[in-house]
């Protein structure tokens, strides 16, 4: 018993100077060592829950490699879950004795080919790295050549390749967060962590990438402008995660790259070479921007992640700058956007530059009904409308003051020294518009009893005038 309680106490101390002196081990700033007894609770735990057991950044640097494709000297890392730890995956080919996946944890494994056994039993063999012993991973059914075309690959192995690549694309650029959930660590010698939430669209730096899990193997760490420090652990090319393409849904399509982090220098950076491929691709905007609306030929307030697709692509002949042809994928109609396609070009204009005004992907879905979609193309707020429509057709407001019985105003500046507040209830759908003077002038009321402005020669109003004149909208800029 002594000599049993010895060697897990000699195994956690080796682990923990491992994770110490490992490169590829990378922690969230202000982590605290956590107690060696933890990783006998982890290991006690795990024996418990054994019972219940198109031309972008990826495709360009991150191939995946198929088991039935792997070549000698790629490297992988041991990187068993808990589940892991009491299953005994590699087999030391030296003494033909299974070994402890905890004794292996954090060590690199070199592939070397694959073989057959005496008894027909194929394997796939590695070296490694860190003790210079050979190990293999037995498969125990079937032939190499019917097992390697399963997306099962060899349990507890994250590819390194995906975290060198990473390391060397990814140090030091600045990313946008492309989720609210992300962690931050808290052991030093162990995979502990916390979940924390943080604003979409925020600018971050990289500042570390390490290894991650079996099924994300990349763990790329940023740091916000304040210094706070968070991680994703992501997939790259999913070689070897373990895991089928569609069963990235869910809660699991977040350790998708693209969905954590959006890497502004190679995907929203346009030159004259690539204009064909961004059309037709869907992005959002990041921030409050203004376009100029096709159908009312004025500029118009776009709130954050208003969903548009890209049309065309025309860069000016004077300058350096293009505009920019989108069409709202929700009611249709189109924006133009004048910008700068090149960021090394907009230095004294930075906030023009289409990647940091437009982020690949889809935005945030509005529901509008068919009454209040001839207004909203027109820059009109109507009395029925939802927040989300209010916002599609004015951008987002100003300023918000309460109300009385639950009620509540949104407050747009215009350009003509005016000021719309628009009336909400409690259930946040329109009741009323006014337009005040900015320095407290009365107010101009669309309560549905306005009535209609008289005309000296009769004439049909089009649907968008029709309903600001019967008191059912009032126009942005007035």
């Amino acid at each position: 018993m002594k000599r049993m309680i010895f060697t897990a106490c000699m195994a956690i101390a080796f682990l923990t100077a491992s994770a110490q002196s490992n490169p590829y081990i990378v922690k969230t700033k202000g982590v605290k060592k956590s107690a060696q007894t933890h990783m006998q609770e982890e290991l006690a735990e795990a024996q418990q829950e054994e019972e219940e057991a198109s031309q972008d950044f990826i495709s360009q640097n991150f191939k995946f490699h198929s088991l039935c494709d792997w070549e000698k000297g790629m490297k992988f890392m041991v990187m068993p879950e808990k589940y892991d730890l009491v299953v005994k995956t590699f087999t030391d080919a030296s003494t033909e004795k299974e070994v402890s996946s905890m004794t292996l944890k954090y060590k690199i494994m070199v592939y070397q080919g694959h073989d057959e056994s005496k008894d027909g039993h194929a394997r796939i063999n590695f070296i490694c790295q860190d003790n210079g012993k050979p190990y293999y991973y037995e498969i125990g059914y079937g032939t190499f050549d019917d097992y390697c075309f399963q997306k099962t690959g060899v349990p507890t192995l994250a590819y390194l390749g995906d975290v060198d690549i990473a390391k060397e694309k990814l140090m030091d650029k600045t990313l946008y967060t492309k989720t609210k959930y992300y962690r931050i660590d808290t052991e030093f010698d162990g995979e502990g962590y916390q979940d924390v939430e943080v604003d979409k669209d925020m600018e971050v730096k990289v500042v570390a990438v390490g290894v991650g899990s079996r099924k994300y193997p990349v763990k790329i760490i940023v740091e916000d402008k304040n210094g706070n420090q968070f991680f994703q652990n992501v997939t790259m090319s999913k070689t070897n995660c373990g895991m089928r393409d569609d069963e990235f849904v869910a809660d699991e399509a977040r350790y998708l790259f693209y969905n954590s982090f959006e890497l502004q220098d190679d995907i929203m950076s346009i030159s004259s070479k690539n204009y064909k491929q961004f059309i037709g691709k869907v992005v959002h905007t990041k921030f409050p921007t203004k376009m100029l609306n096709e159908v009312t030929s004025k500029q118009q307030a776009i709130p954050r992640l208003a969903e548009y697709s890209i049309e065309s692509i025309t860069p000016h002949k004077n300058d350096d700058m293009a505009t920019v042809k989108l069409k709202n994928t929700t009611l249709g109609n189109y924006f133009y956007a004048e910008c700068y396609l090149d960021q090394y070009k907009c230095v004294n204009e930075p906030e023009q530059f289409f990647g940091a005004i437009f982020a690949p992907g889809p935005g945030k879905k509005v529901v509008t009904s068919e009454a209040s979609r001839a207004m909203i193309r027109a820059g009109h707020v109507g009395i029925g409308m939802s927040e989300g429509e209010v916002e599609m057709a004015a951008g987002e407001a100003d300023k918000v003051e309460p109300g009385q019985g639950g009620h509540y105003f949104w407050i747009f500046k215009r350009s003509n020294d005016k000021l719309l507040y628009v009336e909400f209830d409690g259930s946040g759908v329109v009741k009323k518009t006014s337009v005040k003077d900015a320095n407290g002038g009365a107010a101009k009321k669309s309560n549905g009893k306005a009535k209609a402005k008289k005309v000296t020669k009769p004439e049909k109003p089009s649907k968008e005038r029709e309903g600001w004149l019967n008191g059912e909208a009032t126009p942005i800029d007035m």
